[in-house]
């Protein structure tokens, strides 16, 4: 009898096993992939993971190897042996790296060494700060020296007052050796102060170690010059916008050839992530955002010939090929996503057209949990467009049960919204918390062609906003949401679109969360370190009286215009090192809401940046983000 008993309780077990859901806990307990390369010999791909700890609020890291072919994992202490050193240039005499350099003066101190306990900081242009650190008159520059003991560096930028890597993101991927190992070519936006603030034109120089002269091969481009690589037969190829202040201009791919600068994307209605060549030579494979993913594509090559240059997107599905790692046999070795599962490491195959994932380093939980389900659904816009809105439905649905439902904006304004996993806006999360999740592909979103793209800029209030309400009204319609229980929320632009829906919205929602959304756009103009950004996409100065598109941004499209019109209960989150959409932004908002007497609450973040990253920190950003949603909605 207790044997026959013990086959319902094993299911029982398994049952309630199976009804798991994913948890804020848990989510910052999953393993965090970044691969590294293949190794030397082109057996193994080397990569790494990144275990975040809340009880440390820090994350610590541990390496490992894997077959191209699968199976298990090793784990290694260090890299050195297993990778290509490309610091070391392809003759093996030298080495590249970077260091950061003093170069202007801007302390107290610097201008009167006498007064040493001075903390004062002086400016004479703008970009004194950016993202989220102070300028403090250092710079990266590029050092090459050569490969032998107490070797002495050499700056190729010496005093210039000019980065390379790029601020705050550039790395090492920003500088790269010659194939004849003649020269070192590195990108750098070189102006300074307040023309840095207000330009994107970066390009690409290189520096003679014979002659220590340096070129500009990008001349004449006034956009984003980014991300040198030289092919297999040694033509430079980079990512490259046209157009000066526009940093979600079309990206494409650029070869330089036989004195020639092609354009092997110029045809083609999108824009270019990543890219790597073949080994061939014979064309090159480049990650795009298209219809809500982001696919693996490729482009022929064609040199002298006179073959037509044709873009051709190589896979397909509901999910992100979020980078290429590097080619082995028939095989492309990528990163995928989806939004049920953080990256892990896959491979597919181009002749077979299939797909085999590699590393595991989360597939365990991911199969305990009832995942979510996401959903396709095109709806049709005010201006008579097809709109993609992804619809998240919660684990274990029921058709027959009425869900609260939120209203996702993606910030941006320009980026995508794909199949891609989040840390902190986890549609997964969301969904297992009982509520449906819309998230609209609206005006500005890659993937849809340029046009769709860029009609956002100048027009924050305009289409867009329709297009946000057209895809919830249009899901509200099914009988499983619960019209009455409707929230909106969102970062960055998203946040900026939960302050200007609450003045606009008609009732529709109960509840707004804004994070480091823009809720006022003469004082964002102001405040901003970036001021390119604000000069494309709002058209200009708010002082520019007689430019119609800047005034419509800073007068019609303004939340802070429309805050007669708040009647909902609102949650405002800051980081206090958000040098992006600075502080002042979710002050004022949440001075009016208290001062009009809606129910609102502050969450701070004092030593965060535009995201929040450390651990315990981001714990309570989940806490925070649904007890409130829990109270209001």
């Amino acid at each position: 009898m207790k044997k026959l008993l013990l086959i319902p309780l094993l299911m029982m077990s398994l049952n309630a096993l199976a009804q798991n859901v994913m948890t804020p806990e848990l989510l910052w307990k999953l393993g965090r992939v970044t691969p590294l390369g293949l190794s030397i010999d082109g057996k193994n791909i080397v990569y790494k993971v990144t275990y975040p700890s809340v009880a440390e609020n820090k994350s610590e890291s541990k390496l490992y190897t894997i077959s191209v072919n699968g199976g298990n994992p090793t784990e290694v202490k260090d890299t050195k042996t297993l990778l290509k050193d490309k610091n070391i240039s392809p003759d093996g005499k030298y080495i590249v790296y970077n260091e950061e350099v003093k170069i202007d003066k801007v302390h107290g101190k610097d201008f009167y060494p006498d007064l040493q306990k001075s903390d004062a900081q002086i400016y004479d242009g703008l970009d004194y700060r950016h993202w989220d650190t102070w300028n403090e008159g250092k710079f990266n520059h590029v050092f090459y020296k050569e490969n032998k003991e107490g070797a002495v560096g050499i700056d190729i930028l010496e005093g210039e007052n000019f980065n390379s890597p790029q601020k705050p993101f550039g790395g090492d991927e920003d500088y790269i050796w010659s194939p004849d190992s003649k020269s070192i070519l590195y990108v750098s936006k070189k102006k300074a102060g307040t023309q840095y603030a207000t330009s994107t034109n970066t390009d690409i120089y290189e520096y003679n170690l014979e002659t220590r002269k340096t070129i500009n091969r990008t001349e004449g481009n006034l956009g984003y010059d980014m991300g040198p690589q030289f092919s297999p037969a040694g033509n430079l190829t980079w990512l490259q916008m046209k157009r000066d202040g526009y940093e979600a201009d079309k990206n494409d791919l650029i070869v330089s050839f036989k004195g020639m600068k092609m354009n092997l994307t110029a045809n083609w209605d999108g824009t270019v992530d990543s890219f790597m060549w073949s080994k061939d030579g014979s064309k090159i494979y480049f990650v795009a955002p298209i219809d809500g993913t982001k696919q693996l594509f490729e482009v022929n090559f064609p040199g002298v010939t006179r073959i037509a240059i044709t873009v051709r997107q190589i896979t397909n599905g509901d999910f992100d090929v979020s980078s290429i790692v590097d080619f082995s046999g028939d095989n492309v070795i990528v990163t995928r996503t989806d939004m049920n599962h953080a990256a892990e490491i896959f491979s597919y195959n181009l002749k077979k057209k299939s797909w085999k994932q590699l590393t595991n380093v989360n597939t365990n939980t991911y199969n305990s949990l009832a995942l979510s389900k996401t959903v396709r659904r095109y709806v049709t816009t005010t201006d008579g467009k097809k709109m993609l809105v992804w619809v998240i439905l919660p684990p274990n649905f029921d058709a027959n049960k009425k869900y609260p439902t939120l209203l996702y904006c993606q910030g941006g304004p320009q980026s995508p919204l794909t199949q891609s996993y989040s840390f902190r806006w986890n549609f997964q999360l969301m969904a297992a918390n009982g509520y449906v999740v819309v998230a609209p592909n609206r005006r500005g979103m890659q993937g849809h062609g340029v046009e769709w793209n860029e009609q956002i800029s100048k027009d924050w209030g305009g289409q867009v906003m329709q297009d946000y309400l057209s895809a919830i009204d249009d899901v509200a319609k099914e009988k499983y949401v619960a019209a009455d229980r409707l929230g909106c929320v969102g970062a960055s632009y998203g946040g900026y679109s939960a302050f200007y829906l609450a003045g606009i919205h008609n009732n529709r929602f109960k509840t707004f969360i804004a994070h480091d959304g823009v809720f006022n756009t003469q004082s964002m103009f102001g405040t901003t370190e970036e001021v390119f950004f604000n000069n494309w996409d709002f058209g200009g100065a708010y002082w520019e009286k007689d430019n119609v598109a800047a005034q419509k941004a800073y007068n019609e499209f303004n939340p802070i215009n429309h805050v007669g019109k708040w009647n909902t209960p609102i949650l405002i989150i800051q980081g206090g090192k958000d040098f992006r959409v600075a502080i002042g932004q979710s002050q004022e908002a949440f001075q009016a809401a208290q001062l009009r007497g809606i129910k609102s609450r502050f969450l701070y973040f004092p030593e965060e940046n535009h995201w929040v990253l450390k651990p315990q920190n981001a714990q309570v950003w989940q806490k925070e983000f649904y007890k409130w949603l829990k109270e209001t909605l």
